[in-house]
């Protein structure tokens, strides 16, 4: 009888464990489901007459964004080492395609006069003639060489404003610390090419996405607060530099008001520019893109959309949204949500990096969290 019963165990127990290891995987494959980005799509909640879909999910770390001259998207990522492009034919988005890899943190993408940019850690690419070799791209040229590997605040956001310059931004290595002047905390700006190097805005601890007003052509940044100073301080900061040579605070004064603890008693934050908006407190505003296109309300034109990452280390947790800032009079008058929805209670399913602006009109957000990259329409009423 215990012989039996023993055979009898031995057989069935592989049985059950087979239907639970079954029963997990299926439990498995119903929650990836529940988090693929298509599906929680619903809970993003935006301005009537508009909607948001699912744009493209295969782009692991999607970070910053830039459209070359014949459409195609192009991505930088971080960890990923990844550089990817979304080809565009015939008004019909083509599929996805890596044309560089095993970079250092190739977050910053940046293009014109047919080449794409490219900014690692440490120097800056540039792909000549990018968009008729997506298969096979010519090997990159190096046109300037940061000299800074460090990875606190390492990642590199570039554009090109309107005098024709490439602009990069480079944070500070630390928290708080009294940065190398003019080489951490800075603006710098360039010739194509890489030369001419020269410090635009200064006093910045970690500026993660910046563009021109299109009327104006006066840049407009947005910058990351310090960390350990409480949940609700500092906030962080959308910024105007209608000149060269303006200084932001850090690491003096923060958002304008406030003297550091550490470094604030060296100069009083009257000697520096204010914000032009506060953000939220430890939100992560990072790219940043005013409004351009003509598919949007008319009362939408030339206003300021901010993808904020979220807070990392803020009880509870804020940001994870797109945000808006109007202006008047060349001021900030109101700061408010546009798409909220990726942060669910405490909980965050998704992360907005960058926005930019389609050639149809529609507003295009990355997500590193997900892979993703969403398009916000409108339709009206």
């Amino acid at each position: 009888m215990m012989r039996h019963h023993g055979v009898y165990n031995r057989r069935s127990w592989p049985v059950r464990e087979i239907a639970y290891a079954c029963m997990a995987m299926v439990l498995a494959l119903m929650n990836a489901c529940s988090l693929m980005p298509g599906t929680k799509l619903e809970r993003i909640a935006l301005p009537a007459g508009f909607s948001i879909t699912l744009y493209e999910d295969d782009v692991p770390g999607a970070r910053t964004l830039v459209f070359g001259d014949n459409g195609t998207l192009f991505i930088g990522t971080y960890k990923q080492g990844k550089v990817y492009a979304i080809p565009t034919r015939s008004g019909r988005k083509g599929e996805v395609r890596v044309i560089a890899r095993d970079l250092q943190d190739p977050h910053g993408v940046a293009f014109r006069d047919g080449s794409l940019y490219v900014a690692e850690r440490s120097q800056i690419l540039r792909f000549d003639d990018i968009e008729k070799h997506l298969d096979q791209p010519m090997p990159p040229v190096v046109i300037y060489d940061l000299g800074l590997k460090y990875a606190h605040h390492g990642l590199r956001v570039m554009h090109f404003g309107p005098d024709g310059k490439l602009y990069v931004s480079i944070g500070v290595p630390c928290n708080i610390c009294m940065p190398e002047a003019d080489r951490y905390g800075v603006i710098i700006r360039m010739d194509s090419n890489g030369g001419g190097a020269e410090v635009f805005a200064r006093g910045i601890r970690n500026s993660v996405g910046y563009d021109w007003h299109p009327e104006t052509h006066e840049l407009w940044f947005t910058d990351n607060g310090r960390d350990l100073l409480g949940n609700d301080t500092p906030p962080d900061e959308l910024n105007h530099a209608p000149v060269m040579g303006l200084h932001f605070g850090y690491p003096h004064c923060h958002a304008g008001e406030l003297p550091d603890p550490i470094f604030g008693l060296r100069n009083p934050c009257s000697d520096f520019t204010a914000p032009a908006q506060k953000l939220g407190p430890h939100v992560a505003a990072l790219g940043m893109r005013f409004y351009t296109g003509s598919q949007f309300p008319s009362p939408y034109r030339n206003r300021i959309f901010i993808a904020e990452h979220g807070s990392w280390n803020r009880s509870p947790k804020l940001g994870y949204r797109v945000s808006m800032v109007t202006l008047g009079d060349n001021d900030a008058v109101t700061y408010e949500p546009f798409a909220e929805g990726w942060l669910q209670g405490n909980s965050a399913w998704g992360r907005p990096v960058d926005v930019i602006v389609a050639p149809d009109g529609a507003l295009l957000v990355s997500d590193d969290k997900r892979g993703a990259i969403y398009r916000i329409s409108y339709s009206g009423p």
